[in-house]
């Protein structure tokens, strides 16, 4: 755990520091919020900033964000009242901390960020297998290629990795390559040089300095535009990167784990991937099943996120009920433990009774999962349903171009992940670049295209 101090450190600051080293925290501190956004930008991450009240914490977390840089926020002080951690809290605070500090309360800070790291929670012998080879390989220097659906854990299973070998004490840092546009990323990923480009203020450390001595994990690698793999080939190679505007070579000791949904060798055979960046990811690769493939792991992680969400929402831990656990292991989960994550999480919030039962168990859209009940009758009704539905569809399409229909099919589909668009886009069988394409030319159109509703279709604990 990094902890970033933003304020000057007073005693009874001083002393919320001190309980934050006794539980492993690493922390240094800036007085100003202008200092802490120059120091994440020269490289020095941290988990979390704990910033004292009265700085400008609005101003901190735009400034952070103009840079892409996204930490948490704690806000605390001495002498606030409701009204002073209200506004912090308004103005982007995760949690206000009181001072004097309770030690309990500094702990439980601490642990509510260290859980975004996501605990490894598996009990299926094929999901065993893989924790097996895992440990095997995780005090290695090889890159490691995780692969699997969308949802099933693969950034888990990097943090586990990670937490499991020789720079356990050294940063992880992961990058979305699908998340951040093809001109933003290189400079992401390799830093840049003062006056580089337009807007490049200041020198910006990129993620391989960042992760420098640690792990860096480059998720859904299987974006990154064609120039930046070459780039990226060479950093692998000899671990040496060059910042946007830079003049000389930076080395770096980092070890790479990429992470992908979709097949590679696939993308090579099409042109879109290199060969021989995919060799030197692929040095060991470790496949985790999909959940519909592991349901030994059904009941122990839907226990879980039980426990999990019940505290985080201050409600009683209630257990599945025997009908529930049966329902949960006939659900095919496309969305995998992302999909059961959410799903308890709504079913910790929807329980009544003494017991979490069926009715909980719910779908986004409030309908429950399919086929949970048993009943013939339930069966037959989703049936007729789904042909009177398909066929609905079928006569609506007659008439239309075919690119009517595509836009159509798009546009339902993002509806469908609630506007999660790397979901869509596998869904669908295209790139995420191919979607964002289509959807940017759909918006100058002037249609109305979803927005991602990050509290259920965003990616959450155990999902990757």
């Amino acid at each position: 755990m990094r902890l970033l101090v933003v304020g000057r450190l007073s005693g009874q600051l001083a002393s919320a520091v001190k309980m934050a080293m006794a539980h492993g925290a690493k922390v240094s501190h800036v007085e100003r919020g202008d200092q802490a956004t120059e120091q994440l930008r020269r490289g020095q991450g941290a988990d979390l900033l704990m910033v004292d009240y009265r700085i400008d914490i609005a101003a901190l977390i735009a400034a952070n964000e103009a840079e892409r840089i996204h930490v948490p926020v704690v806000a605390c002080g001495v002498d606030a009242d409701a009204r002073d951690a209200a506004n912090a809290i308004r103005a982007g605070a995760k949690e206000f901390i009181p001072l004097p500090p309770e030690a309990d309360l500094i702990a439980a800070v601490l642990a509510a960020v260290a859980d975004d790291e996501r605990p490894l929670v598996s009990a299926d012998p094929s999901m065993q297998a893989v924790i097996k080879l895992a440990d095997q390989v995780a005090r290695s220097e090889a890159s490691i290629l995780i692969t699997g659906e969308s949802g099933v854990g693969k950034e888990v299973m990097a943090r586990y990795l990670h937490t499991h070998s020789r720079r356990a004490d050294r940063p992880f840092i992961s990058v979305n390559c699908a998340a951040i546009p093809d001109n933003l990323l290189e400079s992401e990923l390799f830093g840049h040089e003062k006056g580089a480009f337009t807007g490049a203020v200041a020198r910006r450390i990129g993620k391989f300095e960042e992760a420098d001595g640690g792990t860096l994990l480059l998720d859904e690698i299987s974006e990154m535009d064609a120039r930046l793999q070459a780039k990226l080939l060479r950093a692998l190679q000899e671990r040496v990167i060059d910042r946007v505007g830079g003049t000389r070579p930076v080395k770096v000791d980092i070890r790479v784990i990429a992470t992908s949904n979709r097949d590679l060798a696939r993308a090579v055979s099409e042109g879109t991937f290199r060969e021989d960046l995919l060799y030197r990811l692929n040095v060991v690769n470790l496949r985790l099943p999909s959940l519909r493939e592991r349901p030994g792991d059904i009941a122990v992680l839907a226990d879980h996120f039980i426990r999990k969400y019940a505290e985080a929402n201050g409600v009683p831990v209630r257990p599945l009920s025997s009908p529930a656990r049966e329902a949960l292991a006939r659900h095919r989960w496309p969305g995998n433990v992302r999909e059961l994550e959410n799903a308890m999480h709504r079913a910790v919030l929807l329980a009544t009774g003494v017991e979490i039962d069926v009715e909980a168990i719910r779908l986004p859209d409030g309908q429950p999962l399919w086929g949970l009940t048993g009943a013939t009758s339930a069966v037959v009704g989703v049936v007729g349903h789904a042909a009177q539905a398909a066929e609905t569809v079928t006569r609506a399409f007659v008439g239309q171009t075919v690119a009517e229909m595509e836009k159509a099919l798009i546009l339902d589909t993002l509806k469908h992940c609630l506007g999660n668009r790397t979901h869509a886009a596998n869904i669908l069988g295209i790139s995420i670049r191919t979607l964002r394409n289509k959807l940017n030319e759909y918006a100058q159109e002037g249609l109305d295209i979803p927005a991602p509703q990050s509290g259920i279709a965003g990616g959450l604990a155990a999902a990757g």
